[in-house]
C-alpha cells in the first residue's frame, strides 16, 4: 500500500505539462523516443533524490527546502530562459537544420534534466505539499523508506514512459509543422516558468 501511495505522488508530481513535460515532448520529436526516456529518467532520479530526503526526515526536509528555494529558483529559472532561447526555432526548415547543435549523448540529457529538475521550484513545492498530502511524511522505518523512493520513482518513470511512448509513436502521423509548434510551445512554457521562478527568487 505504501509503495502504491508513493507512486501516485510520482505520477502526480510528473504528470502536469510543465517545462521539464515540454521539454520531453520536444527531445522526443527532435531526436526519437530514447532521447525522450532519457530526460525522463533524469526527472524520476531528482525526484526520487527528493523523497530519499524527506523520508529520512520531513521536519528537516522541509526546513532545508525554506532555506535553498530562493537560489534554487534563481538557478532554475535563469536555466530554464536559456533553455527558451536555445529552444525557440529559427529561420526555415533547412536553416534550423544546418545550424542545430549536435545531438547530446542520452548520459548528458540525463544529468541536464536530473539537474533542472532539482532546481525547479515547482516541483520542490508539490513535492512537499503532496508528500504530506498523502501521509507519507510519517514515514520512520528504513523499509518503509525504500518503498517510499521506489514508488516515487517508479511512478514518475512510468508518465514519461508513456509520455515519450505516446508522442514517438504519432510522431510520423502528425503534420510536418507540428514539431515547429511544439518547439514554440515548449520555449514559451519554459520561459514562462523560469520568470515566476525568478519572481520567487527575488520576492
Amino acid at each position: 500500500m505504501l509503495f502504491l501511495k508513493a507512486m501516485v505522488m510520482g505520477l502526480a508530481i510528473a504528470a502536469p505539462l510543465g517545462p521539464i513535460g515540454a521539454l520531453c515532448i520536444q527531445r522526443t520529436l527532435a531526436r526519437g523516443v530514447w532521447a525522450g526516456l532519457a530526460g525522463g529518467l533524469g526527472t524520476a532520479l531528482a525526484d526520487a533524490l527528493y523523497a530519499s530526503l524527506a523520508a529520512a526526515g520531513f521536519a528537516s526536509f522541509a526546513a532545508t527546502l525554506s532555506r535553498v528555494s530562493a537560489p534554487l529558483a534563481l538557478i532554475g529559472g535563469a536555466f530554464l530562459l536559456w533553455l527558451a532561447w536555445k529552444g525557440w526555432p529559427r529561420g526555415t526548415a533547412a536553416a534550423r537544420a544546418a545550424a542545430a547543435p549536435p545531438a547530446r549523448g542520452l548520459a548528458a540529457t540525463t544529468a541536464i534534466t536530473f539537474a533542472l529538475t532539482m532546481a525547479n521550484p515547482a516541483t520542490i513545492l508539490s513535492f512537499a505539499a503532496i508528500f504530506a498530502g498523502l501521509g507519507l511524511a510519517e514515514t520512520a522505518s528504513t523499509a518503509s523508506a525504500v518503498q517510499v523512493v521506489a514508488g516515487v520513482f517508479a511512478g514518475s518513470m512510468l508518465w514519461w514512459l508513456v509520455l515519450a511512448g505516446t508522442v514517438a509513436a504519432l510522431h510520423h502521423r502528425l503534420p510536418s509543422a507540428f514539431a515547429h509548434c511544439v518547439a514554440r510551445g515548449s520555449s514559451l512554457i519554459m520561459a514562462a516558468f523560469g520568470l515566476w521562478a525568478l519572481a520567487l527568487a527575488f520576492a
